[in-house]
C-alpha cells in the first residue's frame, strides 16, 4: 500500500484551485495521503500563475519553504507559467519536475522514480497541441465549490500570455458540467463559483470544433434547473460576452446569486485600443446600468490595470473618475507588470514603476471607498449568508448572495450553513454585523 504524503500550493485564479483539486484527487486515486503545504510531505506539487511579475517571484519562495519542511521532498511544478517558461523553473533549486498544460492532469505518470536530480526534468508541449479539454472542480479545500467549464482564449488582448499559457477557448460538454454541479451538491456543498479562462465564450470547442454548440445563457439556464444546488455564482465574465440577457435571467434565477465580476482593465478608451479590448467605455456602463435596473443590490467588481504603456497622467485620471461615477462595489487592481512575448512589452510610453505604485495606492483607496458605500448601503436589508469554515481569531465569516462578508463569534456548527439574517452595522474591520432573522434556511 502507498504511504506516501503529499502537499500543493496554488498560486493565481479560481481555475487553478480548480485544476489543483481535480490533480488531488488523481493522487488520491494513486494512494497518495493528501497534507497541509507546511507539513512533511513526500512530493510538494506547485500550481503557478504568469498573469503578473510578483506570482513569477512567489514561487522561488514557496519552493523553499517546502525545503524547509522537508529537504529531500520531490518537488513539481505545474500550472500557466510552468508553460511559458519550464526551463527557467527547472533551473529553480529544488524543483525536480516541471509539467506543461496538458502534461499536468497526467503528473502521476510521471512518479516511477522520485530521486531528486540536479537538474529539473522538463515534459511540455508545444501550446498549440492544448487543443482538448480537461474538466475540474474542487472539493473539500474550501466551502465554496470552483466548477471549471471553459479552458484557453482566443482573443489577443496585448499585455495578456494566458493564450500562451492555456491554449485555445474550449469548453467542456454542457452534459458534463451538469454532471459535476450534480456531484458536487451530492456532497453537500452549498455555492458553486463558474470559472474558466474566458467563461463567457462557453459553448466554442465545446465538440472539437470551433463553433458554438451552445451559449453561456444555455449553460446558465441549465445549471439553474439541477437539483440540490444552493447557490451559483459567476465568476469573472468580459463586458461583451455578458449579454443583457443573461443578466435579465440572474435576476429571475431560482440558484444564480446577483454578484458579477466584470473586467474593465481601463475607463480610457483609448488604453482600451491599445490593449485589444473588444469594448469600448460605453459598453460597459451600459452593462453596470442593465445590472442595476435588474438588480439594485447587486455586487459588481471591477478588475482594473494601472500604469499600463501610454497612461498618460489624464488617461489615468480618466479612468480613475470614471470608476468613482460608476455604480460599482468594488475593484481588483492589477499593477502592470511586462510579460515576455507580448505586444505591450514593446510599447512606448513606458510609465516609471513608482508612478504605477502611486496609482495603483489612488484604485486601491478608490476600492475601499466603494466598497464600504455598498455596504452601508446594504444595511437594513435580510440576506442569505453561507458561513465559511475557518477560525479567523475567534471569528466565523460569511458571505451573503450578494458578497457582502460577515463575521460572528467562531461556532463550528455555523459552518457550511445558511441563514437569513439582518444586517445592522459595519464593525472597525469594516465587515458587517447581523442579527439572525430566521432559522437557518439549509444545512
Amino acid at each position: 500500500m502507498n504511504t506516501k504524503k503529499v502537499a500543493f500550493y496554488t498560486l493565481g485564479c479560481k481555475l487553478n484551485f480548480s485544476e489543483t483539486s481535480t490533480i488531488a484527487r488523481s493522487f488520491k486515486d494513486e494512494g497518495f495521503k493528501r497534507v497541509e503545504f507546511n507539513e512533511e510531505a513526500d512530493i510538494y506539487v506547485i500550481n503557478t500563475c504568469s498573469v503578473t511579475e510578483n506570482a513569477d517571484k512567489r514561487f522561488k519562495t514557496i519552493v523553499k519553504q517546502a525545503q524547509k519542511v522537508n529537504e529531500d521532498a520531490f518537488v513539481i511544478a505545474v500550472g500557466c507559467y510552468a508553460q511559458l517558461k519550464p526551463e527557467e523553473l527547472a533551473d529553480v533549486d529544488g524543483v525536480d519536475l516541471v509539467l506543461g498544460a496538458t502534461e499536468k492532469f497526467k503528473i502521476t505518470d510521471y512518479l516511477n522514480d522520485l530521486s531528486k536530480n540536479d537538474m529539473g526534468e522538463v515534459h511540455s508541449c508545444e501550446i498549440d497541441e492544448a487543443d482538448f479539454y480537461v474538466g475540474a472542480y474542487s472539493i473539500g479545500d474550501r466551502t465554496r465549490a470552483f466548477l471549471k467549464v471553459q479552458d484557453g482564449c482566443d482573443y489577443k488582448c496585448t499585455y495578456c500570455t494566458i493564450p500562451l499559457a492555456r491554449g485555445i477557448s474550449r469548453s467542456d460538454k454542457l452534459e458534463n458540467v451538469l454532471t459535476n454541479a450534480a456531484e458536487i451538491s451530492a456532497k453537500g456543498i452549498k455555492e458553486i463559483v463558474l470559472t474558466g479562462v474566458n467563461i463567457g465564450d462557453y459553448g466554442k470547442g465545446e465538440f472539437g470544433n470551433k463553433k458554438h454548440e451552445h451559449t453561456f445563457l444555455d449553460l446558465v439556464k441549465a445549471l439553474d434547473e439541477v437539483n440540490g444546488i444552493e447557490r451559483l455564482r459567476i465568476s469573472s465574465i468580459e463586458p461583451n460576452l455578458l449579454k443583457n440577457e443573461t443578466i435579465d435571467f440572474v435576476a429571475d434565477s431560482n440558484t444564480f446569486v446577483p454578484h458579477f465580476h466584470i473586467p474593465l482593465q481601463s475607463g480610457s478608451d483609448a488604453l482600451l485600443k491599445l490593449m485589444k479590448r473588444r469594448y469600448m467605455s460605453s459598453l460597459y456602463t451600459d452593462r453596470v446600468a442593465q445590472i442595476k435596473r435588474v438588480m439594485p443590490n447587486a455586487c459588481i467588481g471591477v478588475d482594473v490595470i494601472v500604469g499600463f504603456p501610454g497612461e498618460t497622467e489624464e488617461r489615468f485620471l480618466e479612468t480613475y473618475n470614471y470608476l468613482n461615477e460608476l455604480d460599482i462595489s468594488y475593484l481588483h487592481v492589477f499593477t502592470y507588470s511586462e510579460r515576455d512575448n507580448t505586444p505591450a512589452a514593446e510599447m512606448e510610453g513606458v510609465v516609471p514603476t513608482k508612478v504605477r505604485k502611486k496609482r495603483s495606492k489612488m484604485l486601491r483607496g478608490l476600492s475601499a471607498k466603494k466598497r464600504r458605500a455598498f455596504y452601508e448601503s446594504q444595511l437594513g436589508n435580510t440576506c442569505t449568508v453561507l458561513f465559511e469554515g475557518e477560525n479567523k481569531e475567534g471569528y466565523i465569516h460569511g458571505f451573503t448572495e450578494n458578497y457582502v462578508k460577515v463575521k460572528a463569534p467562531w461556532d463550528p456548527a455555523l459552518v457550511n450553513t445558511l441563514h437569513q439574517i439582518e444586517l445592522t452595522s459595519i464593525d472597525e474591520d469594516g465587515m458587517v454585523r447581523f442579527e439572525f432573522a430566521s432559522e437557518k434556511v439549509a444545512v
